[in-house]
Order: C-alpha cells, then structure tokens, then sequence
C-alpha cells in the first residue's frame, strides 16, 4: 500500500468502502512492513494508531502518492470523491 511519511505521521490514501477502513474504525491499532528490495533480510515494521481521518475529496494526496511510486497522473482517480487520508501515529519502529 502506497504511504507518505513527514517525518512524524504516515499517511495511506484510501476509501471508506474498503475493510482495511472499517477495521481501523473498529480497531485504530495498525502495523506496517517495509522490506528491503535489495535483500528480502532487511526490513522495517512500524506500529502505529489511527490519529484521524482526512478527506481528499480531489484525490491529490493519491495523485502526490502515484507520482512518488512512478505513476504520475494528469486527472484524478474515478474513485477521488470517495477518497479518505488515513493519519497514523507510529508508536513503535523495529529494524533489522
């Protein structure tokens, strides 16, 4: 999944029809796996709580997020109006 980091907070784009959103509204707890490219051995899991929910009803945080991973976009996406920010507070980063 797509996610920005600024230093303090990750942000993942998404939309409320998606499970992955009403788990989190269940439970705000979430974790994240990042592994090396260059060796599956390294990685980074962060932990992490939901800290709020943004609206991008333009879908620009989806189009920044696709530029960044190689997709730039001329229009936003179908779904833009749908389009949610999910704000996460790590807690806890382990590296190996």
């Amino acid at each position: 999944m797509w996610f920005g980091w600024d230093g303090e907070l990750l942000r993942f784009t998404h939309i409320p029809q998606r499970q992955k959103y009403r788990n989190l509204q269940a439970d705000p707890r979430i974790s994240l796996s990042v592994v090396d490219p260059d060796t599956g051995y390294r990685y980074l899991e962060v932990r992490g709580v939901l800290e709020r929910v943004d609206d991008d009803p333009d879908g620009q945080f989806y189009m920044e997020l696709s530029a960044r991973y190689g997709h730039p976009m001329t229009a936003p996406p179908d779904d833009a109006a749908d389009r949610i920010v999910l704000v996460v507070r790590p807690t806890k980063a382990v590296t190996h």
